[in-house]
């Protein structure tokens, strides 16, 4: 419960470095929009040749066409969002050291790291289809197994945008060095993901379940413009999340990278959620 504690304060300084600059919302909704387009180049015509054959989507093992055409739906969409996520990060790196950094500033940088934000896209593309392939023919337990595989790696790899960002360095030398500043923490990555996952879920959720029941007994007339209103209210709210995890990935890079606690973010708070592991700790 400490370290759940911890987050909720660490996502409320990331909340003030938001309000700040609250132009940084712009990347993760412009990151929608590109993944939304490349969701569409891939579903219409998916949905064309189901129509066209409706016994396909019998198959039982993909074909290796199928997998292709995965990989590349992953690395364009990859692609789209760690390139806004860099451009995010780039300007909260400068924001963290006292400037306000325009749009075109974070853009600009994340294009700098265009070779390595590419190399990156590949690299994560792979090890999902990997996993994906794996997870075709294996069983329930190996199901298990390999959805354990995909969240070390989610894990592993949380650090490598700032790093990349950062250090301008390569996607391998970006992953290895994200694996070294991980092993000496206590995975505070970990919790704050899935404490921002939770936080974010009761937001939508519970303002969702209210609106659901109300409708219900209101006129049917009602529900379009209400539902709208939700929809809404569930996109920024998604487009909100996205922003302070990135924040927070930025600043827990910063303070992994240089044992201080940016502006804002009170330096005991992220030192105990950054404390050395014991001996042995770590294998």
């Amino acid at each position: 419960m400490g370290k759940f504690a911890r987050t909720w304060q660490l996502m409320g300084a990331a909340w003030q470095l938001l309000k700040q600059d609250k132009r940084l919302i712009v990347f993760p909704l412009i990151a929608g929009a590109g993944l939304a387009v490349v969701i569409a180049l891939f579903a219409v015509p998916m949905f064309v040749a189901v129509g066209a054959h409706p016994h396909a989507g019998e198959q039982v093992h993909p074909s290796p066409q199928m997998y292709l055409a995965m990989f590349v739906f992953y690395f364009l969409a990859y692609s789209v969002i760690i390139f806004f996520n860099a451009a995010l990060i780039a300007c909260v790196l400068k924001q963290i050291d006292g400037e306000r950094p325009t749009l075109g500033y974070g853009l600009a940088s994340a294009w700098q790291r265009l070779p390595q934000i590419v190399g990156w896209a590949l690299l994560t593309s792979s090890v999902g289809i990997l996993l994906r392939m794996l997870e075709d023919k294996v069983g329930f337990i190996g199901r298990i197994v390999v959805g354990m595989l995909g969240m070390a790696w989610s894990v592993t790899s949380f650090l490598v945008v700032p790093v990349l960002v950062a250090e301008g360095s390569g996607p391998i030398e970006s992953y290895k060095r994200s694996v070294e500043m991980l092993k000496q923490t206590w995975g505070e990555q970990i919790i704050g993901n899935v404490s921002f996952g939770l936080i974010f879920g009761l937001f939508g959720a519970v303002p969702a379940l209210v609106v659901f029941m109300l409708v219900l007994k209101s006129n049917p007339l009602v529900w379009l413009p209400v539902g709208a209103v939700l929809v809404l209210y569930l996109v920024m709210l998604g487009l909100v999340q996205s922003t302070l995890q990135t924040i927070y990935q930025a600043a827990i890079y910063r303070y992994a990278a240089s044992g201080e606690a940016p502006p804002g973010f009170d330096n005991q708070l992220v030192a105990d959620a950054f404390r050395e592991k014991q001996p042995g700790s770590w294998s």
